[in-house]
């Protein structure tokens, strides 16, 4: 189960409405080994399209130096879907760099973002439940 703050749901989904017509994509960073999102880092889109996200390198670097100045660490990354639904393609099954990473999709090709996570382990897609906190 992935646990999102409240205010990092909004920042998260506000992100990728922000970017459109693009796909939007960041990170997400929690306490160590733990599946409660309490941070939010939106990340550039190095790809600049509508089909294909890539993390900015510098900003995952940030990112990454930040939340461990936190004592927190990234525990997933999400990216929206702008024209299909929130399920993980292809690509982002291939391009999925960490086993132990919640990988987070929000689908806004209905004009209302829908907010699904997955775990992604060696090419296998698991769905698991997404709780919003605070709202």
């Amino acid at each position: 189960m992935l646990r999102l703050a409240a205010d990092v749901h909004r920042q998260m989904v506000g992100h990728c409405l922000d970017r459109l017509p693009e796909e939007a994509c960041g990170l997400l960073a929690g306490p160590p080994g733990g599946s409660t999102a309490e941070v939010c880092y939106p990340v550039k889109n190095t790809d600049q399209s509508a089909r294909t996200y890539t993390l900015d390198p510098l900003a995952h670097l940030r990112a990454d130096r930040d939340s461990d100045e936190r004592g927190l660490e990234v525990i997933g990354v999400f990216h929206s879907h702008t024209h299909t639904a929130a399920y993980p393609s292809a690509t982002d099954v291939e391009k999925a760099p960490d086993p132990g990473w919640h990988y987070v999709l929000v689908s806004l090709r209905h004009g209302q973002a829908v907010v699904r996570s997955f775990r992604i382990q060696e090419g296998s897609v698991a769905e698991e439940p997404v709780v919003v906190e605070g709202l």
